[in-house]
């Protein structure tokens, strides 16, 4: 159950969240050819104090992660993402760091999501925290990371629910809910923000560059879900159209603002957004409707 005024902080005043990342440690004389040859951003657009979304893909061009990258030196960087991906992301890194002068470390750093409008009155972190652009872009706010960044003195700390809630009406994707090794980045609607096209090569670019070129016709696409009925419905959920299933939920919470159940889920490409549907599990079912993310302007 998300508490009203924890949302509210969140959207119309000043809310914090202690969100789980795994940070990593990028330095040496090679760091920024080597991550610009593995990252989906570009690495030499990055002043010193900057930071940006990118994606680690396969060779295949599926998203091994989401991450972000800051750039906290000349020559030394630091990629954060998800809770339980941090290995992945060393791993993926490390098969392909040959003969490169660029060491890797995981960091014992913290994240803290500072949200609301009232974020533009706090007063800049002290040394040694980073003040990162924020995962839910939309969403007025910032994200503080470092070795023991600070929650601001008047914000409110938040729940996990009302911080979940905000990430799908933001209609953000996670890691191991949305993202997996076999997720095409289009279909999660993470090109724009994570993507340059003006960069050199890099691993996974094929793929990427000829959805693109092809106007990013995919099979399905990340949308968000409103239901229609005070019931939480599981992940794993089924969207019917005219009795024929066409998408599966992968992320479910409760919207203060909309004042309804939301989900994000994978919809096929025929669905024209609004759509009227049915969710059917097997305990249950439901009338919700398919939107257009994110679901809170």
């Amino acid at each position: 159950m998300v508490a009203t005024d924890e949302a509210l902080a969140l959207r119309r005043g000043l809310g914090a969240f202690p969100l789980a990342r795994d940070v990593l440690g990028v330095q040496g004389p090679d760091t920024v050819t080597f991550l610009q040859g593995q990252l989906s951003q570009d690495v030499t657009d990055l002043e010193v104090g900057q930071s940006a979304f990118s994606l680690l893909l396969s060779p295949q061009g599926k998203v091994d992660a989401l991450l972000r990258l800051s750039r906290v030196g000349e020559e030394a960087f630091v990629l954060d993402t998800d809770a339980g991906w941090g290995g992945a992301v060393v791993e993926r890194l490390e098969r392909f760091k040959l003969r490169v002068r660029c060491q890797l470390e995981p960091l014992a750093w913290r994240c803290v999501a500072v949200r609301g409008p009232a974020s533009d009155g706090v007063a800049e972190p002290a040394a040694g925290t980073w003040r990162v652009v924020p995962d839910t872009p939309g969403v007025a706010g910032f994200d503080l990371l470092g070795p023991d960044p600070q929650v601001p003195a008047d914000a409110l700390v938040v729940g996990p629910e009302a911080y979940e809630a905000l990430r799908i009406e933001a209609g953000v994707p996670r890691m191991g809910a949305e993202l997996d090794s076999s997720t095409i980045p289009a279909t999660a609607g993470v090109v724009e923000r994570t993507v340059s096209f003006t960069k050199g090569c890099y691993t996974g670019q094929e793929l990427v560059a000829r959805i693109d070129s092809r106007g990013g016709n995919v099979p399905r696409r990340l949308r968000g879900v409103v239901v229609g009925a005070s019931v939480l419905p599981p992940v794993g959920a089924v969207l019917e159209l005219d009795g024929r299933e066409v998408g599966t939920l992968t992320s479910v919470g409760e919207s203060i603002e909309r004042r309804a159940p939301v989900a994000l889920g994978y919809v096929r490409r025929e669905v024209e957004v609004p759509a009227e549907v049915r969710l059917r599990w097997e305990a249950g079912e439901a009338p919700a409707r398919v939107e257009a993310l994110p679901l809170v302007r």
